[in-house]
């Protein structure tokens, strides 16, 4: 046996039980969720897990600096992760943190420095971390935190008081997550709006609305715009505008509502300061349906003045333009956006019908033949195709008859850059990425989509920013973005900030194959040769017919070498 000296973390679930109680499948696959991120943190602040029995979380740490920057990372991810989450369902870690001897033998280590590390625990809030006074004597002048003193503690099963601290980084809240800047220039967030025509199956219009109104402000240089992506994520949840405001690292939101009836609708729309939750503009829109769309260009109009923002010729000539007149088949693409948005093989092929309809409709509406693009790099993507060369095919002659019929569409040149890149053709779609992003300076999909083929074209770390920004304009952003910054550092060899985020992505999208493959690569590299084994045998479960040849075909590396490190990964670990 031996003794020394440690830094000791004990955290747990608080409430567990009741969420066992309430929904026990679901709760212990969160939190192996949850654990698939957090675990691999306390071997970054260079920590040994001892223990995890249960939803409890025991680790050692040699220096104590290190253990309390752990916990600071647990909570803050952990905030992070619950943003998306139902209140009801979410796991709040409470923390405890204590210096004291341990003894150690070959199977397991035990003393008081643990016990009153996980009598901390018990005591901390949820979302906090609670200190002994030794680990508050190591951290001050060294850590810039915010200490509550509890004072003298009596703990279970603890001869002694102990003097305990409740760490808070604003003074009112156990964690708090750092708040996006905000940026230059007027920022807005579009929230959903609500669909007031008492018929659930209008809701496609009030979304197809929104979506709208984020498209054609995003037109506009001036403005910081939000994408849809982070602006549902609170449909019908209430929320304070203030705490949506910072949340997303914005200025002003937008929220209203939208009512159709027969011939005619009704949009109400207000415009918020979210610093001071002043009302800037509100406005109620009484028209004929088929006004619609001089009805949006209206409220444009409106929240541009507000925000004392001018216009450039250019950008006044593309907000007047929508592509159509036909209601009929603006209508009709409404519907198939939403369903190819549901991103399965079925509503892919029910969009696919709706686009053809809209074409069908008024064959001059280029934005369907966009989406029909879209539906084929999807279909060969995912092997949903009998033929995957011919879907290709198609789809770049509808991208390239969508940008025949409106050139100034962002999402047409999306659509033919990702058409040339799975043809490895890296220029001519970083190109395209390019035009789409001098369109829509807040384009998100435009940015990770610019990250991806600098990845792939074999220059990551140029890849970097793109990504970034993708992630400021989205900050709820698709776990695909998490898989191309992963790949970004992967191919500049950073292997550990790689397998994070990986981790990251497989927890909030576990049927993930291509995520399992480069994690597995990552462990191989790193000489994890047991995680490598663990991460593959979870990739053919997801998927039995797994085929790293048909990869190797498939993904668009510029250079052969680039997939060649992922498959040197696996045969390090010995796979597959």
């Amino acid at each position: 046996m031996e003794r020394r000296l440690s830094a000791i973390l004990a955290a747990d679930i608080a409430g567990y039980s009741a969420l066992m109680g309430a929904d026990e499948a679901r709760t212990v696959r969160d939190l192996k969720g949850h654990q698939a991120v957090v675990l691999p943190m306390v071997g970054e602040f260079a920590g040994r897990i001892i223990d995890t029995a249960g939803d409890g979380i025991l680790a050692e740490f040699a220096s104590v600096i290190n253990a309390v920057k752990c916990a600071l990372a647990i909570q803050t991810t952990m905030a992070q992760r619950n943003a998306a989450i139902e209140p009801p369902r979410r796991m709040q870690f409470r923390v405890g943190i204590n210096i004291g001897d341990v003894v150690y033998d070959d199977v397991r280590i035990y003393g008081d420095g643990i016990n009153v590390a996980a009598r901390l625990e018990g005591i901390a809030e949820a979302r906090g971390i609670c200190i002994s006074s030794k680990v508050y004597d190591e951290i001050s002048g060294r850590i810039d935190l915010h200490c509550e003193d509890l004072g003298e503690q009596q703990l279970k099963n603890i001869a002694r008081p102990v003097r305990a601290y409740q760490v808070r980084l604003d003074g009112t809240s156990p964690i708090a997550v750092a708040a996006p800047a905000l940026p230059e220039k007027p920022s807005i967030a579009v929230l959903p709006f609500q669909n007031m025509s008492g018929d659930a199956e209008q809701e496609y219009f009030a979304d197809g609305i929104t979506e709208d109104l984020i498209t054609d402000l995003s037109k506009v240089s001036g403005l910081f715009v939000i994408a849809r992506n982070s602006s549902f994520v609170y449909k019908g949840r209430s929320a304070k505008v203030q705490d949506i405001g910072r949340d997303l690292g914005v200025r002003f939101v937008l929220e209203g509502s939208v009512r159709k009836a027969g011939n005619r609708v009704r949009i109400t729309a207000q415009l918020i300061d979210a610093g001071n939750d002043g009302h800037l503009w509100a406005e109620r829109f009484d028209r004929d349906l088929t006004d619609i769309f001089s009805t949006q260009d209206e409220v444009v109009e409106k929240i541009v003045g507000a925000l004392a923002i001018t216009l450039t010729p250019g950008e006044e000539q593309r907000l007047r333009r929508r592509g159509t007149d036909n209601l009929e088949a603006y209508e009709t693409w409404l519907r198939a956006r939403e369903l190819l948005g549901g991103g399965t093989r079925e509503s892919v092929v029910q969009a696919r019908a709706m686009y053809h309809r809209a074409i069908a409709m008024d064959p001059t509406f280029p934005m369907p033949h966009a989406g029909l693009a879209l539906a084929g790099i999807m279909d060969y993507l995912n092997d949903w195709a009998a033929d995957p060369a011919a879907a290709l095919d198609d789809a770049e002659k509808c991208a390239r008859r969508a940008l025949e019929l409106g050139p100034q569409e962002p999402v047409s040149h999306l659509a033919l850059g990702n058409v040339l890149l799975w043809r490895r053709d890296h220029d001519g779609a970083l190109s395209e990425f390019r035009r789409a992003l001098a369109l829509d300076r807040s384009y998100a999909q435009g940015y990770s989509a610019t990250g991806m083929v600098l990845m792939y074209a074999g220059r990551p770390a140029e890849a970097l920013e793109p990504i970034a920004m993708a992630m400021r304009l989205d900050p709820h952003y698709a776990t695909i973005v998490l898989h191309f910054l992963a790949q970004a550092h992967f191919a500049l060899g950073s292997y550990e900030t790689a397998a994070r985020y990986l981790l990251d992505r497989i927890a909030r999208y576990p049927s993930t194959d291509a995520s399992r493959m480069l994690l597995a690569s990552c462990y191989g590299h790193l000489g994890r040769a047991e995680d490598a084994r663990i991460t593959w045998a979870g990739l053919l479960k997801v998927n039995p017919d797994f085929s790293l040849e048909q990869r190797a075909r498939v993904l668009p590396y510029k250079d052969p070498a680039d997939f060649q490190r992922i498959a040197e990964g696996l045969a390090k670990a010995g796979l597959p």
